[in-house]
């Protein structure tokens, strides 16, 4: 698959070349718009009229020709014009006309005058600004024109954009078909939440986290459980997984120990493209295929998991859903205490971002151990330090992702 399975990959060339040969396969469907949220539309959609489809007040006040403005003295009302409700009478010279938001302005208006610049006297309206020329008018086409993109195919659909579709009149939408991911957790130490745990059990946490950051991506989840360490059932795992879904998620197994088969088993019944990364925490993170299913083995440790999922699975799961991939958003801050790192891997440690007297600052959550799970539950972001960088000082400047969508 072009990776050096022997060597600690970089973040970046890990995700580049993971990227690099994954492509989207799904089917697509019509759906009515109040069905399509959440999922990736499969076509780019031109507007099918210009939006707003006709010159029309930006507030409520007077419609006004320039010239009867010139003499200041006051205009009488002609008539009225609401949303809905046009005024399509006569325009006589020296009169104005009432109009409220959203309405058509009549023809031969060149500026719409707000209310709170109107005074009136009896009958008549006296103004108290002159105002430019379109004032307070909206254009037609002004937001959108006619025959213009206004969504690109690979957006996933969010409640910005299904009232968007509606203002066009657009009732379906193409969308593709939802990924489906089959994951489960293997190691004879796992058992399942709700029951009693013998000396050296611990309890299946990981495949809660998967399930759920699956469901924020709008993916289909086929949860096969907890598989032990046992080539046979393990195996059989691995086909149904090859055989149901695009994409198979495991979490431990990757590592080197004696029990740990899942390797083992991707090599025999598919490709290895790669099992190390030069990341902390998540250095035992496994990608490759199968014969029908591209594979992803997460690494034991809960807090490895998912870090690794987030940084590294859920781009490649965009990639295979048909969707445009938006990186997320980075920024400096200053690190409010000195943070401990050795060079030599880049690091995810979890921090808590906040407004100080002088801008933004960060701090850690504690314990960056890869098994204490609480670093994560009281993190707010990620802090990002570069593969080389050793220890930081307090005051430093540091790269902070901030969590969005996924993790909160």
């Amino acid at each position: 698959m072009g990776f050096d399975t022997g060597a600690l990959l970089p973040l970046n060339e890990a995700l580049q070349g993971m990227l690099d040969q994954l492509a989207c396969n799904c089917d697509t469907e019509q759906l009515p718009l109040p069905q399509a949220l959440d999922r990736i539309l499969a076509e780019d959609i031109a507007s099918p009229l210009s939006v707003p489809p006709f010159d029309n007040s930006a507030m409520d006040g007077y419609a006004v020709r320039l010239a009867d403005l010139a003499t200041g003295t006051p205009l009488k009302v002609a008539g009225k014009a609401f949303a809905g409700q046009p005024y399509e009478g006569e325009w006589p010279a020296g009169h104005c006309i009432r109009i409220m938001t959203g309405a058509p302005v009549p023809a031969g208006t060149e500026a719409v005058i707000m209310q709170e610049e109107a005074e009136l006297e009896g009958e008549l309206v006296r103004f108290i600004s002159q105002p430019r020329p379109g004032q307070n008018i909206r254009r037609r086409g002004e937001d959108m024109a006619e025959g213009s993109q206004v969504l690109a195919s690979g957006l996933r659909l969010s409640p910005r954009e299904l009232p968007l579709l509606a203002s066009l009149g657009i009732a379906t939408v193409t969308v593709r078909r939802p990924l489906k991911v089959a994951i489960f957790s293997t190691g004879d130490e796992l058992k399942p939440v709700g029951t009693p745990l013998a000396h050296g059990d611990i309890y299946d946490s990981n495949r809660y986290g998967v399930k759920a950051m699956l469901a924020r991506l709008g993916i289909d989840c086929l949860d096969l459980g907890i598989i032990p360490d046992d080539p046979a059932q393990l195996r059989a795992a691995f086909i149904q997984a090859d055989s149901e879904a695009d994409a198979l998620i495991t979490t431990g197994g990757v590592s080197v120990g004696e029990a740990d088969f899942t390797k083992q088993l991707l090599e025999e019944l598919g490709e290895i493209g790669f099992w190390k990364l030069a990341i902390k925490p998540g250095k035992p993170f496994a990608f490759g295929r199968l014969p029908n299913a591209w594979f992803f083995g997460l690494p034991g440790n809960p807090v490895s998991a998912m870090v690794t999922f987030d940084q590294l699975v859920r781009p490649a799961l965009a990639k295979l859903a048909g969707q445009t991939f938006i990186p997320p958003l980075r920024i400096g801050a200053v690190a409010s205490e000195p943070l401990k790192k050795a060079p030599g891997r880049l690091d995810f440690q979890r921090g808590i971002l906040s407004a100080g007297p002088n801008g933004l600052e960060v701090r850690s959550t504690g314990s960056q151990d890869s098994g204490v799970f609480s670093s994560l539950s009281k993190a707010n972001c990620y802090i990002v330090l570069e593969q080389e960088r050793g220890r930081v000082a307090a005051g430093d400047t540091v790269t902070v992702e901030p969590f969005a969508g996924l993790l909160l």
